[in-house]
């Protein structure tokens, strides 16, 4: 790209390339060069916006854990309305998109970039624990309008649900069926549904 011209967003536009990166050459492909050529930028660009490339990783996992909250943020506005499962089921593939698989592995092989990551965010594993954490507040609104027994164990239900789900999408060529994600989701909090 020729000096001189404005890009538009270009934190936004680097995450996005650094996204289909990772989909098309995984962990080991991702490199500042290969992220600067898929973005169509000079490589100054991503390092006038972020420290370092270590910097630019965890800026771009951060922004990923800012959305899982307005995901949060969204599912919690449903409790009440439609099926605690199927609002569940209808979430599930917004935690596990493809993009955001690869950007979980890319946490898990990079040492460094998850202790960056729990130190800003507090999180165990960044975004798995962010995406149990929107699955808990969930469970715990619908137990509280009475959807969801009482009893309902939601610090247990919701990382069993979470596991389950990234299993169900990671072994998924592409994403599951609407009907398999809700035999899961209905499967898994089975328990959970109040008596009649």
């Amino acid at each position: 790209m020729p000096t001189g011209v404005a890009i538009r967003d270009p934190r936004g536009q680097l995450f996005d390339a650094a996204e289909r990166v990772l989909l098309r050459d995984g962990p080991g492909g991702l490199t500042s060069r290969a992220v600067t050529e898929e973005a169509g930028v000079a490589k100054g660009v991503l390092h006038r916006h972020f420290a370092d490339f270590d910097a630019f990783l965890a800026e771009l996992a951060l922004d990923r854990v800012a959305r899982i909250g307005a995901q949060a943020a969204a599912l919690r506005a449903m409790a009440g309305s439609g099926t605690v499962a199927g609002n569940l089921a209808a979430a599930l593939p917004g935690l596990f998109s493809p993009a955001i698989l690869a950007l979980i592995r890319l946490v898990i092989a990079r040492d460094d970039l998850r202790a960056q990551l729990r130190a800003a965010t507090g999180s165990h594993i960044p975004l798995v624990s962010e995406s149990t954490a929107m699955v808990a507040g969930y469970l715990a609104a619908e137990r509280d309008l009475g959807r969801v027994a009482a009893r309902a164990d939601v610090g247990t239900l919701a990382p069993t649900l979470i596991g389950a789900a990234h299993l169900l999408f990671t072994d998924a060529d592409g994403t599951p069926e609407p009907a398999t994600i809700a035999r899961m989701v209905t499967t898994v909090l089975a328990a959970a549904q109040q008596s009649p």
